[in-house]
């Protein structure tokens, strides 16, 4: 309605400055007069004038309208009634509703930005974002109360507090994360995000001290193990003191000494001196083991990174292992997806932990109906690498699942339930992960994933 008003306004000026012009024309060539000739032209010019200023009325308020718009200037306002008449009302309002709905909008995110402030500021754990300059962008309390660094407006200035934190932080991919301890007091888990805004790419820290949680887990631990290390001890210290006293009371008890000081002993009771004393010797030698098989779990070495090819390791498995599985009547099956995978690991760690559990599974499978172990290979859907051992045994039952892992934990007879125990901590000492999966009667998978 109001363009279309605004499109007549135009016609009738258009229209009346040729009809103007046209008749200053014609009376200019009838009359030959130079007064009616100027005086028609001034008529010509105050039209197009007019025209211009009718035009450009509209423009300017367009042109307000759009600047409101850029610079989130929404004070100004555009009245119902123009100086074009009723025809440009309604668009007068639809401006007004446009410039109403951009100043709601507007509100409502300093609404959401103040509150994300306030809860930025108010949670436990430290935030902060900086840019690819380095610069700052926001801090809250608790990061400024964890890291206690004055004047921090620069990420370099990290470094204040410990230069191996800043390096970590800077070599930090977006979504990663990593622990360092920086004193007794702060022991910090950093994860990374990253963002874009206003076209500007930040990257997002948070900061978290886990040093009682980490206190907590290792007094659990030491619990556990006291309990283990003592149930262990017990079980052999306590037959073995029984037993040496009952020896004693036998050496007591049978044995007499003749007028001339020899003292004579009874065959039995040199049979149960000598059945004494060869289980106090086995039950020690057991305990050895057990202490050995402790220093073995305490004493991992810290895994040697390299590259390295996975057909090579598992041709050297295949090799290894092929007279053992061939005895069992059990087939070993490598499959590798892509054949030129490659990890970057310990090959020597790597491989003991394959070897120990392919083992594992031809124990589990001695009276397995399918006679194949698995070892497989490739990536998942977020290209991070996993080797697979697949068999097709007894299983595990759930409640025994987790408790695998547990050292000294053992399922089967013989053993001394420290091996899963080694493997899990070695793919720890890897920033990896090896988990279990089963179904009783079916198959069990133990999955090695790198990163």
């Amino acid at each position: 309605m109001g363009f279309k008003s605004f499109a007549v306004g135009l016609i009738i000026r258009v229209v009346m400055i040729v009809a103007v012009a046209y008749v200053g024309v014609f009376f200019f060539q009838k009359e030959q007069s130079v007064l009616q000739g100027i005086m028609f032209s001034m008529i010509v010019l105050v039209l197009t004038v007019n025209l211009i200023s009718y035009v450009n009325t509209t423009n300017r308020k367009i042109t307000r309208f759009l600047e409101s718009i850029r610079y989130s200037d929404f004070s100004s306002s555009f009245t119902k009634d123009s100086k074009l008449g009723p025809s440009f009302r309604e668009m007068n309002m639809s401006f007004n509703e446009v410039i109403d709905a951009f100043k709601k909008t507007r509100a409502e995110k300093e609404e959401q930005m103040l509150f994300l402030q306030i809860m930025i500021q108010h949670i436990n754990t430290g935030i902060l974002s900086f840019d690819n300059d380095g610069k700052i962008g926001v801090i809250n309390g608790a990061a400024k109360q964890l890291l206690q660094i004055p004047q921090f407006k620069d990420i370099h200035d990290l470094g204040k507090l410990s230069r191996a934190l800043l390096r970590n932080v800077l070599q930090l991919k977006p979504g990663g994360s990593f622990s360092i301890k920086i004193n007794n007091d702060l022991h910090l888990n950093v994860q990374s995000a990253s963002f874009k805004m206003e076209g500007h790419s930040w990257t997002l820290i948070s900061f978290q001290n886990i040093k009682s949680e980490l206190q907590k887990n290792e007094l659990q631990a030491w619990q556990n193990l006291t309990k283990v290390l003592r149930h262990e001890i017990m079980n052999s210290m306590t037959p073995i003191a029984s037993l040496a006293n009952s020896l004693g009371t036998i050496l007591e008890e049978d044995v007499e000494e003749k007028d001339d000081g020899i003292l004579v002993m009874q065959r039995d009771c040199f049979m149960d001196l000598s059945e004494g004393l060869e289980t106090i010797s086995k039950r020690s030698a057991g305990l050895v083991e057990f202490v050995n098989a402790y220093r073995d779990y305490t004493n991992i070495p810290q895994p040697v990174i390299k590259r390295f090819a996975v057909e090579q390791m598992f041709e050297n498995i295949c090799v290894l292992l092929k007279e053992e599985l061939t005895k069992a009547d059990i087939k070993l099956i490598p499959k590798l997806q892509p054949k030129d995978l490659e990890i970057l690991a310990d090959p020597d760690l790597i491989q003991m932990i394959l070897i120990n559990l392919i083992k594992n599974a031809k124990e589990a499978m001695a009276l397995a109906v399918n006679r194949t172990i698995i070892l497989s290979a490739g990536t998942d859907s977020q290209s991070v690498p996993y080797i697979q051992v697949i068999d097709h045994g007894e299983g595990i039952v759930p409640e025994a699942i987790e408790r695998i892992f547990v050292p000294f934990y053992t399922t089967k007879k013989t053993g001394s339930g420290i091996g899963l125990a080694i493997s899990r901590q070695i793919m720890n000492l890897h920033k990896g992960s090896l988990e279990a999966e089963s179904v009783v009667g079916e198959k069990t998978v133990f999955t090695l994933r790198f990163g």
